[in-house]
C-alpha cells in the first residue's frame, strides 16, 4: 500500500471569536494516495471549499495537520508556502482568474517558479506543452476577453499543470459553465488524472459531477458524512 499523498488529520477550522465563532471543519481526517480521483461532494455551506484551501495550503486550520506528498503544509512559514505550492499542487478555480492583459500563452508561462536551472526557452516550451495537452495550442495568442468560458478554463487547467505538480485541486471548475461545456471540462480532468496518474480532488454540489471521480466524499456541517 502506498502513503498518502495527501493525509488530513484531526482538521478544525474555525472562523471569527468568542461567542461568534463559526466552525467550518470540525475533527476532519482523510487519507489520499497517489493518483486517486476524490471528489468532496456536498451543499452549499458545507465546508468543502474550506477543506480545499485548508489542504492546498491556502489557508491554515485552527488545530490538526495537513501533509501534502510527505512535507506538514500546516508548519511551513508564509514565506516558504508559495514555493512550496508551486511545487506540490495546482490549483483550478471556479472564476478561472486569468489576468486579462495576458495571452493565453502569458498567463501560463506567467506562473512558473523562476530558477536558473530553467531557462527562457524551457519556459516556453513547458508553457506551450501544456496549452496542447488541453486543446489550446491555437489560440494561444488570444487574450482571455477573446476565449469563451469553457476555453478560459481550459487555459487556466494547463496554467495548473505547468509545473508539474503531484497534485491538481478543483474547486467548483464548471460552476460558470453550461452543462455542456463543464461536461466537456471534467472529461479533460479526468483524461489527465488518467494519462498522468496525477491526484486530483474534486469539490463539487453536483452529484452527475462527483460521478467522475472513483471515489466519493460526502461533506455536511463540517464534517465528512461518508467516503465511498
Amino acid at each position: 500500500m502506498a502513503n498518502p499523498i495527501i493525509h488530513v488529520q484531526s482538521v478544525n477550522k474555525e472562523y471569527g471569536r468568542g461567542k461568534k465563532t463559526v466552525a467550518a471543519l470540525k475533527d476532519v481526517d482523510i487519507e489520499i494516495l497517489p493518483g486517486e480521483f476524490v471528489s468532496v461532494l456536498g451543499p452549499s455551506g458545507c465546508g468543502k471549499s474550506t477543506l480545499l484551501h485548508v489542504m492546498a495550503g491556502l489557508e491554515q486550520p485552527t488545530s490538526g495537520r495537513v501533509l501534502l506528498d510527505g512535507v506538514d503544509v500546516t508548519l511551513i512559514s508564509e514565506r516558504d508556502l508559495p514555493k512550496v505550492r508551486a511545487q506540490k499542487i495546482g490549483f483550478v478555480f471556479q472564476a478561472f482568474l486569468l489576468l486579462e492583459d495576458l495571452t493565453a500563452f502569458e498567463n501560463v508561462e506567467s506562473v512558473l517558479w523562476p530558477s536558473d536551472e530553467l531557462k527562457k526557452e524551457k519556459q516556453q516550451a513547458m508553457a506551450l506543452e501544456v496549452l496542447r495537452e488541453v486543446d489550446m495550442l491555437e489560440r494561444k495568442d488570444h487574450f482571455p476577453r477573446q476565449l469563451s468560458g469553457g476555453e478560459q478554463q481550459r487555459v487556466a487547467i494547463a496554467r495548473a499543470l505547468v509545473n508539474s505538480p503531484p497534485i491538481l485541486f478543483c474547486d467548483e471548475p464548471t460552476g460558470n459553465l453550461d452543462s455542456k461545456t463543464g461536461d466537456t471540462i471534467m472529461k479533460v480532468i479526468s483524461r489527465i488524472n488518467k494519462e498522468r496518474k496525477m491526484t486530483v480532488v474534486l469539490v463539487t454540489h453536483n452529484e452527475e459531477l462527483a460521478k467522475y471521480a472513483k471515489r466519493t466524499l460526502r461533506m455536511r456541517d463540517g464534517r465528512i458524512t461518508s467516503d465511498r
